[in-house]
């Protein structure tokens, strides 16, 4: 088979396949990627670790921080404690809490993400009424693969800087 066919074939069983975890089986949502295809989780209970990507998915399935996994646990880890199943999409989500398998402690976190449609559905709203608005940076692409640091500089805070600054020259006059 060849690199394209798979890749097809894994993508369309990832978009258009329901799936209900087994008991075994975890739902859990992504902190992070350390990197060599493994991914840091975090489980319903609170409780952290890695988990591996298996060879169908990589280059084919792109993972990052605050998806939702369901993942099979592996006895012979140490660090690496479970091997990614399936990757859970908005879709999924809604099913799996339909079902009523969803996990409690993720129902605040998958709602609080707004869907991309919804984000479409505001910009087409705020240029058919004719906003434009320089300051709105809603319509910005948001990269989840980083920490966001609310940070903003006030008038103040620049002013004590340059006070400091020109008494540490006046210093070393």
């Amino acid at each position: 088979m060849s690199q394209a066919t798979k890749r097809k074939h894994v993508v369309k069983e990832v978009l258009e396949e329901y799936v209900v975890p087994s008991p075994q089986q975890q739902i859990v949502r992504v902190l992070g990627t350390p990197g060599n295809n493994l991914h840091e989780v975090e489980t319903a209970e609170g409780t952290r670790f890695l988990v591996s990507m298996p060879t169908k998915f990589r280059k084919n399935i792109w993972i990052k921080r605050g998806d939702f996994l369901l993942v099979d646990p592996i006895e012979e880890g140490e660090k690496v404690k479970a091997e990614i199943n399936f990757v859970l999409y908005k879709d999924h989500v809604r099913y799996l809490k339909k079902e009523g398998l969803w996990p409690e402690a993720f129902s605040d976190t998958a709602e609080s993400q707004p869907s991309s449609e919804a984000r479409e559905r505001e910009q087409r709203a705020a240029r058919s009424s004719g906003e434009e608005d320089s300051d709105d940076d809603r319509d910005l692409f948001v990269n989840t693969n980083r920490l966001h640091y609310g940070c903003t500089e006030s008038e103040d805070d620049s002013e004590e800087e340059t006070a400091v600054a020109s008494d540490q020259d006046e210093e070393e006059k």
